[in-house]
């Protein structure tokens, strides 16, 4: 029973200057103002709250806020420092916004200066360091970062880095109420991956350069046969451009009426963004044409300058057009379908994505068995790829994948 005692018993106090010391942390931390949002963390509100109990003489209330802290901090890795110096640099505040429009006044910067040597003391904090903690208490690790040079280097590439979710995440999808959802696993295609169609996508490459150097760049249209790479292209150059500033955001067609208050949004932003349409088609009557128009035509409301919409779809003129359609009862048919017709020729680039010829088709299949690694000899690849073309309908890129992919888990011989 004494050895239980003497093991739980808790550390000395080491006088009152720890105490004062955990007492200037609780004040220093409440008192962000530039980093006011890492309040907001569940890791930095527990260490907060755990520093209030402490300095309230509260023991067993700051032991189990101190116990979740380190528990949410074991779950990130362990590393308290690189913890906190993740959450500092996806932090969305005043002076990195500042920053990224290309100035900083001197009392934001002032202010920023003195957090940041603040949070650099606090990421040097031990769990040895706070005054009555139990031996039995492991304590989670440290390292010796340098966070306000650390930061202050972010701010200068903020244009490329991003910040808030922009500096942790490359592709966006819209919730339901129009706020920006992180993707956490997005497609890895990359832009080599995708062989047989590079001369249509040297254009699109071309356009999406010209948006990140600033440039004036059009709203593209990829239009062609299913199975072409349209998409995979667009998610490919979200991926090649990531370390220049290119994020992506994909906008489903039943919240097209959300582009005007998107753009507004990204508008301050210092990174660049696609905005990605897939697989749109309308009927005469869609109530969502007239966002999409809006948008394209630039009007009040338009596209921000560090956006463009790159739009796919299997029709050219992206209606969705019945014979009823056309003997419907509107006095002005005729206008109405040239309206909606029109609309394709909106965007400034159209590139279109055809069905591959035998060559094409037999030049994706043999670069795709190079990157999987498929030994087969050419004559035998280029038989047995055919056949397979036939039994899947006809040739494509992403039959020739499906066909390597199947060679490659050994399914076909």
């Amino acid at each position: 029973m004494g050895g239980e005692v003497a093991a739980n018993a808790p550390r000395p106090a080491g006088d009152a200057a720890a105490m004062a010391a955990a007492l200037d942390l609780r004040r220093r931390l409440d008192t962000l103002v530039v980093f006011r949002d890492l309040l907001q963390d569940p890791a930095i509100r527990d260490l907060s709250a755990a520093l209030g109990e402490c300095v309230k003489g509260r023991q067993e209330r700051f032991l189990r806020r101190i116990a979740s802290f380190e528990a949410r901090i074991f779950e990130a890795g362990g590393d308290w420092s690189r913890y906190l110096s993740q959450r500092i640099s996806e932090s969305e505040n005043a002076c990195v916004r500042q920053c990224g429009n290309g100035s900083l006044n001197a009392a934001l910067s002032g202010a920023l200066e003195k957090e940041l040597d603040f949070l650099q003391r606090l990421s040097r904090l031990k769990l040895s360091d706070l005054p009555g903690v139990p031996l039995f208490m492991t304590g989670w690790l440290t390292s010796e970062l340098d966070i306000p040079t650390e930061y202050r280097e972010r701010m200068r590439n903020v244009g490329t880095a991003g910040y808030g979710l922009f500096a942790r995440y490359r592709a966006f999808t819209l919730s339901d109420n129009g706020e920006l959802v992180p993707v956490k696993r997005p497609d890895p295609q990359t832009l080599e991956q995708l062989p047989g169609y590079e001369r249509e996508r040297e254009k699109i490459i071309s356009n999406t350069e010209a948006l990140l150097n600033g440039q004036p760049a059009n709203n593209v249209l990829l239009y062609g046969d299913a199975g072409t790479g349209k998409s995979s292209t667009v998610k490919a150059l979200a991926n090649e451009y990531a370390g220049r500033g290119l994020r992506l955001v994909e906008v489903k067609k039943n919240q097209l009426y959300e582009l005007p208050g998107l753009m507004e949004t990204l508008s301050d932003n210092p990174l660049k963004f696609l905005i990605f349409i897939d697989d749109l088609s309308f009927t005469v009557n869609d109530d969502n044409f007239a966002a999409l128009k809006a948008i394209l035509e630039g009007s009040v409301g338009g596209r921000a300058g560090n956006a463009a919409v790159y739009a796919t779809s299997n029709r050219r003129h992206l209606i969705k057009e019945t014979l009823s359609d056309r003997e419907g009862d509107d006095i002005h048919a005729s206008d109405t379908r040239q309206e909606l017709m029109s609309l394709s020729a909106r965007f400034g680039l159209t590139v279109t994505f055809g069905v591959p010829d035998k060559e094409r088709y037999l030049y994706i299949v043999r670069k795709l068995a190079e990157q999987y690694g498929v030994a087969l000899g050419e004559t035998e690849l280029s038989v047995r790829a055919e056949a397979f073309a036939i039994r899947a309908g006809g040739r494509s890129a992403r039959v020739a994948k499906q066909y390597i992919e199947l060679c490659k888990a050994g399914v076909l011989q």
